[in-house]
């Protein structure tokens, strides 16, 4: 039953994604989907160039956001909007607001599912929501457009933290990810060769984790244990975090591979 109902929300998934692209085509003004997990997103990438009308961007307000908008656009704004260097200047339907412990002196010390279950028990839906960073003992969180003034009014506590939340301006806003940078050695790039390696865990289990439709490279669902990575390929693990593999280093005597990995914090 589980298998079904999940079939039946991917297809309609599908369904909305080619409407969006077909209103794009046919209307000429660009269109977006909610935010999208990365499980979506592999969807949406999964769509024939036969089944979408148009081409699309993905972007979720920082390089590497794991929770993504799609926009679709008509050809002519797509040949604009393609550079990267100008693509994160697309005005998506998103704001960033800051989330800020009224008296840090007695404020708890608050995580990632502190802030979403305060927002998901305000009645708003997770797709309207994209990521959630900590910072300094605040949040920064990117919500959709039709959210952010209920959110402003109505997300006052964090646990039983007071909280204050405003809009943080687009240039106000830059975001490194935070890393630990892990080296070691790999008889291969294989990907369940650096799973085992950022993660220190066996690579049986982790083989699971790929066969169980659960690791991502780029946003894009892997299920070979044998996929050969690039430099630059981010991974993530659902449940478990993600990583960038930085690249090889050099080779040992015994021809095995000594690279580097950055493992998001």
């Amino acid at each position: 039953m589980q298998n079904d109902n999940q079939h039946k929300e991917e297809q309609l998934l599908k369904k909305r994604l080619i409407e969006l692209s077909r209103l794009a085509y046919q209307r000429e003004f660009i269109t977006y989907s909610n935010f999208l997990n990365l499980n979506e997103i592999h969807i949406l990438h999964s769509l024939s160039k036969e089944e979408l009308y148009t081409k699309y961007i993905v972007f979720g307000g920082y390089d590497a956001a794991e929770r993504q908008m799609a926009a679709f656009l008509p050809d002519a704004l797509y040949l604009r909007w393609k550079d990267p260097e100008v693509r994160n200047q697309l005005p998506f339907p998103f704001y960033v607001l800051s989330v800020t412990p009224l008296h840090q002196k007695y404020a708890e010390v608050l995580t990632h599912r502190d802030y979403l279950g305060a927002i998901l028990n305000l009645g708003i839906e997770r797709s309207k929501i994209g990521d959630i960073l900590i910072e300094d003992g605040s949040a920064v969180l990117f919500i959709h457009e039709s959210m952010k003034t209920f959110l402003e009014e109505e997300l006052t506590r964090v646990k039983h933290t007071a909280v204050h939340v405003q809009e943080k301006a687009e240039q106000e806003f830059s975001y490194v990810p935070k890393y630990d940078e892990i080296k070691g050695t790999v008889a291969s790039v294989r990907l369940d060769s650096l799973l085992s390696l950022a993660f220190s865990s066996s690579r049986t289990r982790l083989r699971t984790l790929i066969e169980d439709a659960k690791v991502f490279v780029n946003g894009r669902l892997v299920t070979s244990n044998g996929y050969q990575l690039n430099e630059g390929d981010i991974v993530s693990v659902r449940g478990m975090g993600k990583f960038l593999y930085a690249g090889e280093l050099s080779k040992t005597r015994k021809n095995r591979i000594y690279v580097v990995i950055h493992k998001y914090i």
